[in-house]
Parts: C-alpha cells; sequence; structure tokens
C-alpha cells in the first residue's frame, strides 16, 4: 500500500533524523569510555603485568618459590638470582611472582564479592523508601563503623589454614559499607529522574527499574567502589599475612615481608624486603590511577577539563597549574 507525497511528508523529510544505533563493538567501547584518558590507561597497563605474572607464573618463573639453594644464602642480586635470596637459599624473584596470584585472587575476590552486596543494599535501600529504607541504612551505617582489621585478625586466627576465598571474604565482609552508602546516596538521585518515573508510571516491575533503568547510570560509581574495594583487600591482605595471621603457606608479598622481618633481613639484605614493598606500591599505584580516571569520568567539571587540556596539548600548548599560555607555532612567527 503506498501512500500520496504531501507537504507534510516534505516537511518531515527535511527534520534531523534520529541517530543509528551503532555497532556491538562501539556501544561497548561507549560503555569503557571511563578508560580512556591517560591515568586510566597507565593504570590498566600496569595492572595487566601483574595479571600475567599471576597467570603464567609457573611458566615465567625461574625457579620453585621454596627452592632451596644452600651455596646461596642472602646472595645480593646476581645473573643467577635477579632479586637475590633468603637465609635459605629461596630465589626472591620466583616468590615474588608466585605471591602476585595470591595477592590477586584475594583482591579481585573481595571487591567482587563487596561490590555485589554494596549494589544490592545501597540501590534498594536508596529507591525504596520508608522503614525498609531506614533499616538498610542503619545495617550500612553499623559496618560503616565496624573495626575492620580487628575483626579480620579474630575470624582469621580460628581456622588453622584459612583459604585465600575466606579471607577474601572476611574482606569483602568488612569493606562494602562505603561504596554501599554512596550508592544510596546516588540512586535517591535518580529515583526522582523523569525516565524512573515514566517507567514506574508504565507499571514496570522493580526489578527491571533497577537492572535497567538505574544500574547504566550506576556503573561509573560501581566501578570506582570496586577499584577502591580492591585496594583496600590488597592493602588488608598484606598486613595480615606481614603480622603473622595468616599462615605461611599462603605464599604472597606480605608474606615474603613476614619472613625478611623474622629474620633481621632490615635494613642490611634489602633485595629481600624492598622488591615486594615495591610491588605493593606499584599495584596500589595502578589502582589509584584507574579510581582517578574514573572519578575525572564521572565528575563532569574534571572530565571537561581534562578534555579542554588534551585538546590544548594537540595544539602545541604549554599549560602550566595556575595559567594556561598557548604558543603559536614557530612557522607562524
Amino acid at each position: 500500500m503506498t501512500y500520496p507525497t504531501t507537504a507534510a511528508n516534505a516537511v518531515a523529510e527535511t527534520l534531523p533524523r534520529r541517530p543509528r544505533r551503532g555497532s556491538p563493538l562501539s556501544r561497548l567501547g561507549a560503555s569503557f569510555a571511563m578508560f580512556r584518558n591517560a591515568k586510566s590507561i597507565t593504570g590498566l597497563v600496569i595492572l595487566g603485568f601483574f595479571v600475567l605474572l599471576a597467570v603464567f607464573g609457573d611458566l615465567i618463573s625461574p625457579y620453585g618459590p621454596l627452592e632451596k639453594d644452600f651455596t646461596a644464602l642472602r646472595q645480593p642480586p646476581s645473573a643467577a638470582h635477579w632479586l637475590g635470596t633468603t637465609h635459605m637459599g629461596e630465589d626472591v624473584l620466583s616468590q615474588i611472582i608466585f605471591g602476585t596470584r595470591g595477592v590477586l585472587i584475594v583482591g579481585f575476590a573481595a571487591g567482587i564479592i563487596a561490590t555485589l552486596i554494596a549494589v544490592v543494599i545501597g540501590v534498594t535501600a536508596g529507591y525504596i523508601s520508608g522503614w525498609r529504607s531506614e533499616s538498610l541504612s542503619a545495617l550500612t551505617n553499623v559496618f560503616l563503623v565496624l573495626p575492620g582489621l580487628p575483626l579480620i585478625i579474630i575470624v582469621a586466627s580460628q581456622y588453622e589454614n584459612p583459604s585465600l576465598l575466606l579471607v577474601a571474604g572476611v574482606l569483602a565482609i568488612t569493606g562494602w559499607a562505603w561504596g554501599g552508602r554512596v550508592l544510596r546516596a546516588q540512586t535517591m538521585s535518580l529515583r526522582n529522574r523523569d525516565f524512573v518515573q515514566a517507567a514506574r508510571a508504565n507499571g514496570e516491575p522493580l526489578w527491571r527499574i533497577i537492572t535497567v533503568e538505574m544500574l547504566p547510570n550506576l556503573t561509573a560509581v560501581i566501578a570506582s567502589s570496586f577499584v577502591g574495594t580492591v585496594t583496600a583487600a590488597v592493602l588488608g591482605l598484606t598486613t595480615l599475612a606481614f603480622i603473622g595471621v595468616i599462615p605461611i603457606t599462603n605464599l604472597n608479598w606480605g608474606t615474603i615481608l613476614f619472613w625478611a622481618q623474622q629474620n633481621g633481613a632490615f635494613p642490611d639484605y634489602w633485595w629481600w624486603y624492598i622488591p615486594a614493598g615495591l610491588c605493593i606500591a606499584l599495584l596500589g599505584m595502578a589502582l589509584a590511577l584507574v579510581n582517578f580516571g574514573i572519578d575525572e569520568y564521572v565528575n563532569p567539571r574534571l572530565r571537561s577539563a581534562g578534555e579542554r587540556a588534551r585538546a590544548l596539548r594537540k595544539k602545541g600548548a604549554t599549560i602550566s597549574d595556575s595559567v594556561t599560555a598557548v604558543r603559536a607555532p614557530k612557522g607562524d612567527a
């Protein structure tokens, strides 16, 4: 069936058309736009390096983590042992490579568990109202002021050989409250928006309003909460290992520092403890850079300032903290 061409149709042809939806790859790239700045890329590169060490540690490591060389006790870095040896002749580089796996497993497992708890409780408490919302808010406040490290020490000390997943679970239970509080505040600001009110007026179920309408707008906040929880879990694990709460069988960077401290490595045998400390610092810096990049994406002022600064640098501008000076190219002088 054909319709005659009218003046209204002619006018409609001149109106701007609705943009076409991009390809799946373009939509996926838009979802990860928060990781396009230099800070996030640098952090992801460093984090990717540690992930490779954790995954391919068995292939990369020159020795076994507990393999002993009694002819090289407390030896400084050399061609045979790039980061030196311990008091038992164990290769420090191999221990650091194998210890990376435990650190990342605990960090990411705790981050995933804590983020799931924070999303469920925080978003639910922010969307609903009344006594249910206040009860969830009170629960969040209780865990927010709960002393995490003493509780972790008490729980971990009850087991002779606690697994890494158990340690990650305890760290997650004591570390989800901050993210839940932030998500509750952000959800309360979203629940009165027009698109949420429209979905509610159309009779959409609660689970669809939260998962389809609200969670996509909370992606950056959830990612920031996840990164912060992973950082806290890594520091918590290394702290527990350093003070001797976690058994020595759970090899990680903290246990390396524990044995270095127990055998008088400070300060003479620097190769025993400095590399492990640097790995902790590098991983923390990588997570902080990723978090800075997410903050820049979330905050409109930071995002516009970063885009403006990058555009000026492409044009040959010299940017300082207080004054932005634009220099003309030498050819135009």
